[in-house]
């Protein structure tokens, strides 16, 4: 068997070469996260106010109490609940941090559904979000999204109380 000698002044160059590679990459990883998170966030947040776009095109005037604007409210709080109640994703804290605006009914042209979301920016490089102005004063990254759609489409003619006039 024959071993392959290394020259004196090669020796212990990969040690080196990861020495200043791996911290360089374990910063580029950390730099990631952050836009990864409000993305997670922002996408989860978007398809829950579309969902309560099409549940709030449903929603009947008649039966619309203080019950059933909770109801909807919960709905979309239900389809947010797949982001963590961690601090990096939602401050949670004592009260539920998300605030939700529910715009609509079945008999309006426009149906929408507005959310707001805050989180607290990674440990180590949260100083990026508050030098570009995107902190608020408690130091928070506020999210916000908006869903606006008809909640008839365009070729439905008539409203739903005239729907039920020739179904009777």
């Amino acid at each position: 068997m024959h071993l392959r000698s290394v020259p004196a002044d090669e020796s212990g160059q990969s040690t080196v070469e990861a020495a200043v590679f791996l911290p360089v990459f374990l910063v580029l990883i950390m730099l990631l996260c952050q836009p990864a998170i409000l993305l997670y966030d922002r996408v989860v947040m978007e398809n829950a106010a579309a969902e309560g776009c099409r549940l709030l095109a449903t929603r009947s005037t008649a039966a619309d109490g203080g019950y059933a604007a909770q109801k909807y409210e919960g709905y979309v709080l239900r389809r947010l609940g797949s982001i963590p109640p961690i601090d990096a994703f939602h401050v949670h804290g004592d009260a539920c941090s998300y605030e939700i605006v529910l715009e609509g009914n079945e008999n309006s042209g426009q149906v929408s559904v507005r959310i707001s979301n805050k989180l607290r920016p990674l440990p180590l490089l949260g100083f990026i979000p508050r030098a570009l102005g995107a902190c608020d004063q408690d130091g928070l990254i506020t999210l916000e999204v908006e869903v606006s759609m008809p909640s008839q489409p365009g070729w439905v003619e008539g409203s739903p109380n005239e729907w039920r006039k020739v179904w009777k």
